[in-house]
């Protein structure tokens, strides 16, 4: 089945070349020049991916992303200015699984698309008739169940991203051991796609936060300082 990308910018000509490089590798396009018409677009109709500028008329990229992220987890790339980490967190923080800095490759960005959609797709089940079925992960309030992406913490669903997923996955499968931050960018991010420390830290952050919202107590995450992170099983 064909993948539906949204690309989401002001910039016409960003708009007209990445869309036909899309179009050219094999996806459906569907272009948007603000965030409000886009954000209609895709309550009405979800695309597969949607890749987001930030600044934008009317409603930008991070008001979009939050209002999506009220109603789907769809995974979403955000392009983002060369001098704007600030931004980069915080899109991350909002629910962005990546990022990418203009001006851009549009190779890389192409890599990124197929990395994620991968992601999201082993994520949803979609697998082939002899792959092995993941099993279920148990870690005292912990439960995750990889083969329908749903997380629970205390009986209570919590809702991650793919990276997220991902991530926190790493972790829970050997509690009490220490990932690197290039171990934790080595299982979210596949296919030679290049991460900062800064990009980990933020899933960490968000994914505590998501974790907190159902649970003030919440610690199973833990920062080893110079070192990495581990999950700790209550």
């Amino acid at each position: 089945m064909t993948a539906s990308i949204a690309l989401v910018d002001d910039d016409r000509n960003i708009l007209t070349s990445v869309s036909i490089t899309l179009q050219s590798e094999g996806f459906a396009v569907r272009v948007y020049s603000d965030g409000e018409t886009a954000l209609k677009a895709l309550t009405e109709n979800p695309a597969d991916l949607a890749v987001l500028d930030i600044k934008m008329p009317r409603m930008d990229g991070m008001e979009l992303l939050r209002r999506l992220r009220e109603k789907s987890q769809v995974p979403v790339i955000f392009l983002t200015s060369k001098d704007d980490e600030l931004d980069e967190a915080l899109g991350l923080a909002l629910g962005a699984d990546d990022y990418i800095t203009k001006p851009f490759s549009q190779r890389l960005l192409i890599a990124r698309i197929r990395a994620l959609l991968r992601r999201t797709e082993s994520r949803a089940g979609v697998v082939h008739d002899d792959a092995p079925v993941a099993e279920m992960i148990e870690r005292g309030r912990l439960s995750m169940d990889p083969a329908r992406h749903r997380v629970q913490w205390g009986g209570r669903d919590v809702t991650l991203t793919v990276t997220e997923f991902l991530i926190l996955e790493a972790l829970a499968q050997r509690p009490g051991f220490v990932k690197s931050r290039d171990q934790l960018m080595d299982t979210a991010y596949q296919d030679d796609v290049y991460v900062d420390d800064r990009t980990i830290d933020s899933h960490i952050k968000r994914l505590r936060r998501k974790f907190r919202q159902v649970d003030s107590d919440f610690k199973a995450i833990e920062t080893l300082y110079g070192v990495g992170y581990r999950f700790s099983e209550e």
